[in-house]
């Protein structure tokens, strides 16, 4: 189990720091997007410093992700980017929903793997 763990922790921790490289450098092409959506980008585009804030979050918890001692803390920091990235599916664009639930998912078991690690940030 702990070499499953390890192995999904992994995939979820490149997958988001690839993510925030890509908001960097781009070089994933965007396929073609609804108006609606297109409208909600530029909106986004607007707010210079969000993009980049975002980035540098998915990119600093990849790599706290795949590293056991810090994925309880990298866990916290990526939730609410995941939040946001499953409402966005919800609302925006339904084919990609799936894989926002897995990777929704995955957080959520390391959150609950680790919930003794937060039980004094409550008390």
């Amino acid at each position: 189990m702990k070499i499953f763990k390890l192995v999904i922790c992994s995939l979820f921790g490149l997958m988001f720091i690839n993510a925030g490289l890509n908001k960097f450098f781009m070089y994933i092409p965007v396929p073609e997007m609804s108006p609606e959506l297109t409208q909600v980008t530029q909106a986004f585009a607007t707010i210079k410093w969000l993009m980049p804030l975002i980035a540098t979050v998915e990119i600093i918890a990849g790599v706290l992700f795949i590293i056991t001692k810090t994925r309880a803390l990298a866990a916290l920091m990526i939730l609410p980017i995941m939040i946001g990235i499953v409402l966005h599916h919800l609302t925006y664009a339904p084919d990609g929903l799936p894989m926002a639930l897995v990777l929704f998912f995955i957080n959520a078991w390391i959150i609950i793997d680790n919930r003794d690690k937060y039980k004094h940030l409550i008390s």
